[in-house]
């Protein structure tokens, strides 16, 4: 598993009718399939192998956007990943603890529980107890700063109010995304939030993303605040490449 400063690099696979595609700034109507210097494939495991090849990590993050729109995953990508030596970060668009039993059962390593799809804080404390902890992520998604989905089942529905929620319902482990700035390349607009997030909970897990530039965005990112970062557009454009991740330990 790549790292830098302590910080770990996980790539992103964005997955649309069973092939890799380009995210940008959530209008998942206008996903096309990924474009990449590293391979000309849009299949699933050959663009992970690329990825590995290239820069030597196995630790991916699956959104599965089949899941989360239309609520069927694509269960033989999970597992042919999986069988290839890969450990997954799977979003599939989670509403209930018990639309986790197929992911899990496909090898899915850890689950995310985003906010745009799951019920409510009741279903996040239903998932850590059936799974532990160390398997469930909970994602703030939010769009423009704004929480993503029906947040009616959460009592306080700021960011930090959710992410409190969150956090009392026994979850250790963060994804803070601005889906706005995914694949923009405008920078990262999340940290003001971790920030606040790491003051009040400085034993949480936090990864972030959306929006990375290059290699000065990633050295901007304190190790101190956010444990992670999620890219995508900067690598299959050839904007961070191997030699910049290990600069990051110079």
């Amino acid at each position: 598993m790549q790292t830098g400063k302590n910080l770990q690099i996980l790539p992103v696979l964005d997955v649309m009718d069973g092939r890799v595609v380009r995210g940008v700034a959530g209008r998942r109507e206008e996903y096309r399939p990924v474009k990449s210097v590293l391979t000309e494939s849009c299949d699933a495991l050959e663009v992970a192998d690329a990825i590995r090849s290239r820069f030597g990590i196995s630790a991916i993050y699956l959104a599965d956007l089949d899941a989360i729109l239309r609520r069927t995953p694509n269960l033989e990508i999970i597992r042919s990943l999986t069988d290839g030596g890969f450990q997954l970060l799977v979003d599939a668009g989670l509403r209930t603890c018990e639309d986790a039993t197929a992911i899990a059962a496909a090898g899915a390593r850890q689950l995310v529980a985003g906010l745009e799809t799951l019920s409510g804080p009741g279903e996040l404390s239903r998932l850590i107890e059936r799974y532990g902890p160390s398997r469930i992520v909970f994602s703030l998604d939010l769009r423009d700063g704004r929480p993503m989905g029906d947040v009616a089942g959460w009592t306080e529905a700021d960011p930090l109010g959710i992410a409190r929620q969150a956090a009392e319902a026994g979850c250790t482990q963060f994804i803070v995304l601005d889906v706005a700035r995914v694949g923009t390349e405008a920078g990262v607009p999340t940290l003001p939030l971790c920030s606040e997030m790491r003051a009040q909970w400085p034993r949480l897990t936090i990864i972030t993303g959306g929006g990375i530039r290059g290699i000065e965005d990633l050295r901007r990112l304190d190790p101190a605040v956010v444990n992670g970062v999620l890219i995508a557009s900067a690598i299959h454009n050839g904007s961070v490449t191997r030699a910049d991740l290990a600069s990051l330990t110079e």
